[in-house]
């Protein structure tokens, strides 16, 4: 068992899928090729979690999963094997549980305020020193609550309802209306949190709050457990949740790397457009979000973008551009769920100024105006500036291009704080300023910038605008339109250089659909006019289903998903109903998770139950899908052998070894059927065909795993883009060994006659195609022939 993996899967562990679950499928992922279980989060999470990243106590190894005694049976299962484990790691926040009890950290502070012992662990606002920590939990005004007696006082504990709160020593006989006031929180209406909130959280998630994890103390108490289980072998590295959201991101990294000898560490960062991870970070790379956009992207044809474009106006109304959208919908969250984090860096702002004569009259106003323009037009989820150091160039450029866009739209008052806000926040401006304040700027702009960068595109953009909805995937980009051969072997020979360890995916408990719908819905690039005809077809027979309250942009995403989740049938109504009320909510058109509209609601699920019944609409898209399925069949396994034999160690999330048609959250987050597919493997391995597609993907994934096992020198070694005579095939090498070859854009090739005469030049040689058994030899070969099974090859020297 190497520390480096050679491949991971995913585990979503949960107390219907605990440890010893885990433990169950061992051998059945041994036999699969993979190398080390990748587990969702394993300490103690709040109660009825669903998903571990909302910890609660960072020195037990969660219950519901089995604790200790489940785990030490996990791992000796995984060492039987010869195989390791890694853990995801949520450092950025805890959970603020109900109770509120659970969280021992977090009570305290409630109980002494700053004069807690852990009142450092949490990023609090504690103003003059005697502000109180906000608790918007509260279904009504403060004022109504003490009124209909809802607040109660047990011994030293204040409930609502299910919440419970410590009391303030020596409160516990005040009247009840003055001992409300007089703890060291306040207990308010939940909508008062978006604009008064005084402590740092995930995102816009109140019941996570952010922890400071560059603080030495807080670090080891929330790495203890899980640094003792990497030092004992039943842990051999990690995937850190949200870096971003850090004060110290390197610094971080750096104690990590120390204190676990250089374990292979994996961080969850998204990167814009041709951004890099800093190369100073000492870590393997990413989670790759940035693989799978590549290698999704080399099975788009960039040709569908303008007619379905056209298609998508025509139906939706929506723009041409996504730019316009996704800053509408940052604007949107800066002015709304993040205004307290943009008052916080106001505030900051201000008392800098306030301290240096020279800065003195920019007033509030205009601070709040120009760090709100930096945020809107600011395009990657963090600028790395390190308080005390020079400002990275990639740093510089990414400041200035934001405040090139927002000078646009300020005036020349306004524009002259700009030039004093960014200086700031690029560690220019000097003199008389207080040092602490401004670094405490710098870092806390910083981690304004992601949550507004997620929540406004991935959480709001991503569900306005869909010219082809599986472009609109976290790290995706659905602008970046196709990935061309040449790009991508930029790409994975640049990632062989620098980051030959990093992560590969192509579906993750975040993603927004597998990888497998995507891939379905990748083929509606190469005919958009098929696609448009048939659009227009099932909306003209679903049109008694309409109502005047759909809008044009719910109904177009309803029948992409329609078609992606396409599997001899439609999906399930429960699955579709939970998904579309999920992406109005997120879109914040018509009805929102905050302000539900519940007649707009009901408008939507009517539709969807009206065509999921209606056998006339559904045997159309039957005819439709059908046609698509030697499309869909060369997409989905291409994909995945691409990815499972590109530079980095490949991820599969679970279940997707098969064909899985899953959708965001909760939806991925479904019991996987493993003894199927222990059984189809089974077959395969005593030699028998593929009996659909599934079965198909499952010999393209075990085979590539395992010759990843039996091949880690080729693995580690070079990347070779092979030359071939016909764009529609993707074809390279990997050392001297190992050569994949898939079929990309297989509708225009069709259109265009097939494969005909057109060749792949393979290395000295004979080589073995090991999802078949054929033989082929050196030089120029004939793509037809190599691809007379299946629409990808795996390769092997012979």
């Amino acid at each position: 068992m190497t520390t480096v993996p050679q491949a991971t899967y995913r585990f979503q562990l949960r107390a219907e899928f605990d440890f010893d679950d885990a433990a169950a499928v061992v051998p059945y992922l041994s036999g699969l090729g993979i190398s080390h279980a990748y587990l969702s989060p394993i300490l103690q999470a709040a109660p009825g979690s669903t998903h571990g990243y909302d910890v609660v106590d960072h020195s037990r190894l969660s219950e519901p999963m089995g604790g200790r005694p489940a785990f030490e049976r996990l791992s000796a299962r995984l060492a039987e094997s010869r195989m390791g484990a890694i853990a995801d790691v949520v450092s950025n926040h805890v959970a603020v549980p109900t109770p509120e009890s659970l969280n021992k950290a977090l009570w305290s502070v409630l109980r002494l305020g700053p004069g807690s012992q852990y009142a450092e662990w949490f990023d609090v606002d504690w103003g003059s020193g005697n502000q109180p920590l906000l608790m918007a939990v509260l279904g009504r005004r403060i004022g109504k609550v003490l009124a209909d007696n809802e607040l109660s006082v047990d011994g030293d504990v204040l409930r609502y309802y299910e919440h419970e709160y410590p009391l303030r020593p020596g409160t516990e006989q005040l009247p009840l209306e003055e001992l409300v006031t007089e703890q060291w929180y306040r207990l308010a209406h939940w909508r008062v949190a978006d604009e008064e909130l005084n402590y740092r959280r995930f995102f816009d998630v109140d019941t996570l709050a952010a922890v400071r994890q560059e603080i030495q103390e807080v670090f080891d108490a929330t790495h203890q457990l899980l640094l003792e289980l990497l030092h004992e072998g039943k842990l051999n590295g990690y995937r850190i949740d949200h870096p971003d959201g850090l004060a110290d991101p390197r610094g971080y990294l750096r104690r990590l790397a120390e204190r676990t000898g250089g374990a292979w560490v994996v961080v969850e960062k998204i990167l814009e457009g041709d951004e890099e991870l800093p190369r100073d970070w000492p870590c393997a790379g990413t989670t790759g979000y940035d693989a799978l956009l590549r290698v999704g992207g080399l099975f788009v044809d960039p040709a569908g973008a303008a007619p379905l474009a056209a298609l998508h106006s025509e139906l939706t109304g929506a723009p041409a551009d996504f730019g316009p959208v996704v800053e509408e919908a940052k604007r949107e969250v800066v002015q709304n769920s993040q205004y307290a984090e943009v008052h916080r860096l106001v505030e900051l702002l201000a008392r800098i100024c306030q301290d240096d004569v020279r800065l003195r009259d920019h007033t509030r106003r205009a601070f709040h105006e120009v760090v709100a323009e930096l945020l809107v037009h600011f395009d990657v989820y963090r600028a790395y500036v390190v308080p005390g150091e020079d400002a990275p160039p990639t740093a510089v450029v990414a400041l200035e291009r934001a405040a090139d866009k927002a000078r646009a739209n300020l005036d020349e008052d306004r524009q002259a704080t700009l030039d004093v806000v960014l200086h700031l926040l690029l560690g220019r401006e000097t003199s008389t300023i207080d040092e602490r304040a401004r670094a405490e700027l710098i870092v806390r702009f910083q981690q304004t910038c992601g949550p507004v960068m997620a929540k406004g595109v991935e959480d709001t953009a991503f569900y306005r605008w869909f010219r082809l909805t599986s472009l609109n995937e976290v790290g995706g980009d659905p602008e970046h339109f196709g990935v061309t051969p040449e790009e991508f072997h930029a790409y994975s020979t640049q990632l062989n250089r620098h980051w030959p360890k990093t992560m590969t995916t192509l579906s993750t408990h975040d993603t927004k659909r597998s990888e497998d719908v995507r891939a379905r819905l990748g083929v509606l690039s190469e005919q958009p006019a098929a696609w448009s005809e048939a659009v227009r077809e099932w909306r003209l027979r679903s049109e008694d289903h309409r109502s005047p309250l759909l809008d044009g942009s719910t109904e177009y995403l309803f029948w992409q998903t329609l078609f992606g989740t396409w599997d001899n049938g439609p999906l399930a109504e429960e699955r579709m109903q939970g998904y579309l009320l999920k992406a109005i909510r997120e879109a914040k058109r018509n009805t929102s998770w905050t302000s539900p509209d519940e007649e707009y609601e009901q408008t939507v699920a009517a539709f969807a139950t009206a065509v999921l019944n209606d056998q006339i609409v559904l045997e159309a898209v039957r005819r439709f899908a059908d046609e698509q399925a030697g499309y869909v069949r060369a997409a989905t396994l291409g994909q995945k052998l691409v990815q499972l034999t590109m530079p980095g160690v490949p991820d599969v999330y679970q279940g997707t070894e098969l064909v899985d048609l899953s959708l965001v959250d909760p939806d991925n987050r479904r019991p996987v059927d493993y003894t199927e597919r222990i059984e189809r493997l089974k077959r395969l391995d005593a030699g028998g065909k593929p009996d659909d597609l599934s079965d198909e993907k499952l010999l393209v994934t075990s085979r590539a795993l395992r010759i990843r096992r039996q091949y880690p020198d080729a693995f580690a070694g070079s990347y070779t883009p092979l030359p071939t005579s016909n764009g529609h095939a993707v074809a390279f090498a990997r050392g001297d060994a190992v050569i994949t070859v898939a079929t990309r854009l297989p509708a225009a090739l069709q259109r265009l006659g097939g494969w005909g005469e057109s060749t792949v030049v393979l290395p000295s040689g004979r080589w073995k195609n090991v999802l078949t058994g054929r033989e082929v030899g050196t030089g120029a070969a004939r793509i037809d022939e190599l691809l007379l099974d299946l629409p990808v090859a795996l390769l092997v020297r012979s």
